[in-house]
């Protein structure tokens, strides 16, 4: 039987990133062997990778990169925000980040990109078997135009390009590129503030508008108001709706008066050419994750009986 050295398991570790005891266990059961070991680690990765998959990962990171006429976004969720402040977590995030805006035009692409001779897919089950925590490579977004620029904005950022809300906006033109950068930038951070569900009116789900309208059809009616009158009114509100929902007709939040369409029109002659935001998208780190509330006493008790 082969002697199992501390250099060996000194070598397994940093290979595997595996702890002490674990390196040492998978030596032994495998009789020396250092690949069948890693082997052994990774597949003792993957069952604490499924045993943390029940856990809800809402806290982690949004990554954001451009490069001229392309831009990306990613959301990495973790369970913890400690995690999201782990050096190495942020350095997979950015390497990721890196992957997604050269190798992949999708989330598929980019779990099966390759990450120092594993697939993303595998890196990442390595990484939650090293940090003790679920997570998950939840979305990818990515802009891009024939001429002109994609700007990117993080709000509340925990270091260059990561932070909870990652935004890109997608400007066509064939005017000034720094004059497009800057205009690009105020623009991100309107849609990191103002949350537009839509770029302009044409993109709005035909069902969503319908039913928005029977609704306010219906308020009017209530009110007593004739036929005619409520129709007068529908248009009103309806506009107002369109107002709150649609980036093109939203109030520009840097001034508070000027509506975006307007502040793209006026653009036109600082950046020496029309302007139009072709797209843009908005990831707010955990939207939608439906969190469990756990108290403290219970917390303690479901660890002890772990």
């Amino acid at each position: 039987m082969t002697a199992i050295t501390a250099s060996m398991v000194k070598e397994l570790r940093e290979k595997s990133g595996a702890g002490m005891m674990d390196a040492k266990k998978a030596l032994e059961e495998t009789g020396g062997d250092m690949e069948a070991a890693v082997d052994f680690l990774r597949k003792k990765g993957l069952a604490k990778a499924e045993k943390k998959s029940s856990r809800t990962a809402a806290e982690g990171l949004v990554s954001v990169a451009t490069s001229g006429t392309t831009g990306v976004a990613v959301e990495v969720n973790s369970e913890t925000d400690f995690v999201a402040r782990n050096d190495q977590f942020q350095g997979f995030v950015r390497n990721l980040t890196d992957k997604a805006m050269n190798e992949a035009s999708n989330l598929e692409e980019l779990m099966e990109a390759d990450m120092g001779g594993k697939s993303v897919k595998d890196t990442l089950t390595d990484l939650i078997a090293t940090i003790g925590e679920n997570m998950s490579v939840r979305r990818m977004e990515k802009l891009s135009v024939g001429k002109g620029a994609v700007v990117s904005y993080v709000h509340n950022a925990v270091a260059d390009n990561l932070g909870k809300i990652g935004v890109l906006v997608a400007l066509e033109s064939e005017g000034n590129q720094t004059k497009l950068e800057e205009l690009g930038k105020q623009l991100a951070m309107h849609v990191a503030a103002a949350f537009p569900k839509y770029l302009d009116r044409d993109s709005v789900d035909p069902e969503a508008a319908e039913r928005e309208k029977n609704v306010l059809r219906e308020q009017a009616m209530a009110e007593g108001k004739p036929a005619e009158i409520v129709e007068k009114m529908l248009e009103g509100r309806m506009r107002k709706f369109y107002e709150e929902i649609c980036l093109l007709d939203q109030t520009f939040v840097m001034d508070g008066e000027t509506k975006v369409s307007k502040v793209l029109e006026n653009a036109a002659g600082d950046v020496g050419a029309p302007v139009k935001l072709t797209a843009y998208t908005r990831v707010q780190l955990g939207e939608g994750i439906e969190k469990e509330e756990e108290d403290f006493a219970a917390e303690v008790a479901k660890a002890a009986n772990a």
